[in-house]
């Protein structure tokens, strides 16, 4: 027990990675301080159990989801999908099964379980949750555009046309008509 809790503890840090490691993608587009991974992954999990709700799935197991789907980059790194076609990497659960090897077993089962749901996308809940993971990046190139970086447009052409579920496009295409503050304005009128 005790060494399966020191590898829990460093699973863990590991994951603490995440707040260190950033988006790559945005280095090509220009930005010079983009968003975390757990950044991202936050925002995707929140989105996923909004669009979870709007689809009539599961939004708990939709936002578990989501917050799993970028672990494995403590190992791997973000790597930009311009450079993903030079690599060979191995499936995520692969490296999933790594980082949990030595954990308990309910700890390990749920974070396999959930990553293996989200790479299968046979659920539900694993196409919403993939679905807020491209929103949340077309939101986020939205903001940077709204910030002045004019490069960002391949990564909003590529997120609308990944997403699937109807929710998420008519999200989609509301973020598309709004700017990012326009929140704001709204709830400052609104006194």
């Amino acid at each position: 027990m005790a060494d399966e809790l020191s590898r829990l503890t460093g699973l863990l840090y590991e994951i603490g990675l995440l707040k260190r490691y950033k988006r790559t993608g945005w280095l090509i587009a220009g930005v010079k301080d983009p968003e975390s991974i757990a950044e991202h992954s936050f925002r995707t999990a929140i989105i996923a159990s909004v669009i979870a709700a709007m689809e009539g799935a599961n939004p708990e197991r939709t936002a578990f989801m989501s917050l799993f789907h970028d672990t494995q980059e403590t190992r791997i790194t973000d790597i930009p999908y311009v450079g993903k076609r030079y690599l060979t990497a191995i499936p995520n659960q692969e490296v999933t099964a790594h980082q949990t090897a030595g954990l308990p077993s309910s700890v390990a089962t749920i974070i396999t379980n959930a990553v293996e749901e989200y790479e299968e996308r046979t659920s539900l809940e694993s196409r919403c949750a993939r679905d807020a993971d491209k929103l949340e990046c077309l939101l986020q190139a939205l903001e940077y555009r709204d910030q002045g970086h004019s490069n960002v447009q391949p990564w909003i052409d590529s997120s609308l046309a990944a997403l699937h579920t109807p929710s998420a496009k008519r999200l989609a295409e509301e973020a598309l008509k709004a700017g990012s503050l326009e929140w704001m304005t709204r709830v400052l009128s609104d006194g």
